[in-house]
């Protein structure tokens, strides 16, 4: 069932669990979300970056939306990481029922000026609106935005930040950075600072870059209110590393249902992972479908 993520986000954040937000960036990877999700009952967020957009066509969304629309579990389209109000027309266009506006880069005032008028073009079309405060951090190869330092979201500023422009949820920075860690880098959460914000904020969080952080951090920010957390590395890495496999033990295999097998398979031993990590299984329960 297709819904925006005020409506997935708000019984995640009554039942204390946190739906995935998988980047779907090929069909290969929307048909295993969705397929896992159903078998696990386990409500989820198809996460499209603009990136991903380009690359596979606005028609993409037509498969992403009709999938959601047909599935048995609570979905929201979700687009990641636009920086352009160009971006937002695009996915208001191509049928997303849900945008994040990452403005984070600019100051506190300029954020809010950008999110503003994002909320002012989404909520009338009952579109659900996510923004950051503070920077997530970013690893060499990742592609989805990030900086070399990390500025921790400051309690008070998020208090301030949600009143002044109405957003839906808010992407924290507690510590973690986008992509693949480094061999030997040890990242952790200041979950003391999210308990902070928790109690402050009155709207879902959400937490970005998550990859190779300990299962045991992230279970613990689940427990302490974090209610979406983006997944987009550690599937990747999984479908791909696999595939490699697959291409050099079989060089003469060409058809894409043969090639993407083994490949997809190890992807969705993540894909049931995460979902379990996050007590988002049997949730589905909790919405009226």
């Amino acid at each position: 069932m297709l819904m925006n993520m005020e409506k997935l986000l708000s019984v995640a954040n009554e039942h204390h669990f946190a739906v995935p937000a998988f980047n779907i960036g090929t069909g290969q990877i929307l048909k295993a979300v969705i397929e896992c999700c159903e078998e696990k009952s386990a409500p989820v967020i198809l996460a499209v970056h603009p990136m991903e957009l380009d690359f596979q066509g606005d028609y993409f969304m037509v498969s992403c939306v009709s999938a959601a629309n047909a599935a048995s579990v609570p979905v929201c389209v979700h687009m990641d990481h636009s920086s352009k109000l160009e971006d937002i027309y695009r996915a208001i266009r191509t049928g997303f029922t849900s945008v994040m506006i990452d403005a984070s880069h600019g100051s506190f005032e300029e954020n809010v000026a950008i999110t503003k008028k994002v909320v002012a073009i989404a909520h009338p079309l009952g579109i659900s609106v996510e923004a950051e405060l503070g920077t997530i951090g970013t690893t060499d190869g990742d592609t989805e935005g990030g900086t070399d330092e990390i500025i921790f979201t400051r309690p008070d500023e998020a208090v301030k930040f949600v009143d002044e422009t109405g957003i839906d949820c808010l992407a924290i920075a507690i510590g973690t950075a986008h992509g693949i860690y480094p061999k030997g880098f040890k990242p952790e959460l200041k979950l003391d600072l999210l308990s902070e914000i928790k109690s402050k904020v009155n709207i879902p969080l959400v937490l970005h870059g998550g990859s190779a952080n300990p299962d045991e951090e992230i279970a613990e920010s689940v427990k302490r209110g974090i209610n979406k957390i983006n997944i987009s590395s550690d599937t990747k890495d999984a479908l791909y590393q696999e595939l490699r496999k697959t291409l050099t033990k079989y060089p003469k295999i060409r058809e894409p249902f043969e090639l993407y097998l083994d490949a997809i398979e190890s992807m969705k031993k993540v894909i049931y992972h995460k979902i379990e990590l996050f007590n988002d299984e049997d949730k589905a329960q909790y919405y009226k479908i």
